[in-house]
């Protein structure tokens, strides 16, 4: 019977405990604190944390365009193959950049590119889809050659609305810790 006593005193203090923590107020701050980690990893992404990731995509996705745009334009192909030429080597230097700093951080070659792949995939195609596209949609940027202002401005303006839009993007996918997410545990 003590025994039956001491189990029912243990379970009343336990339930004690968990109604305390049920009637606990979760919007003061300083109940909060146990949390606050947790929040910051599933919905806090921050807009600098978000726009520090889209010019890294950015950088990869601009080193392509303009090489695929150089390739393309100096063996003489039409405007579809040089821009899918471009894509494919914004989508290759994009990944190589996250690559080169996980690789750095002494991941191994296969799990450094399941890692860039999660990171960039959503990001460079984003990126690529307004870029391509503003280029497309603008009367005469396709057929604008090296040597002519109104490829590198469109090119310019286009890089620029990818990056306005794509941030977002990667602030939600952050923010629910995936995207460049993924990356950031392996920057010391």
């Amino acid at each position: 019977m003590q025994h039956d006593a001491h189990t029912a005193h243990e379970h009343h203090e336990q339930h004690e405990g968990h109604e305390g923590h049920q009637g606990h107020d979760h919007t003061s701050h300083a109940g909060h604190q146990g949390h606050a980690h947790h929040d910051h990893h599933t919905g806090g992404a921050s807009w600098a944390m978000a726009a520090q990731a889209t010019l890294h995509c950015l950088t990869g996705c601009a080193i392509g365009e303009v090489l695929g745009m150089i390739i393309g334009t100096a063996l003489g192909w039409g405007n579809m193959p040089t821009m899918v030429l471009a894509i494919v080597l914004a989508f290759f230097f994009g990944y190589s950049l996250t690559l080169r700093g996980v690789l750095k951080a002494g991941v191994d070659l296969k799990a450094a590119i399941r890692v860039a792949l999660a990171a960039d995939t959503l990001s460079i195609a984003v990126m690529e889809l307004i870029d391509n596209g503003v280029i497309a949609l603008w009367p005469g940027a396709m057929d604008a050659h090296l040597d002519d202002a109104k490829f590198w401005w469109v090119l310019a303006i286009a890089l620029v609305a990818a990056f306005f839009i794509t941030t977002p993007v990667n602030k939600w996918m952050i923010g629910r810790g995936k995207g460049h997410a993924v990356v950031h545990q392996y920057h010391h």
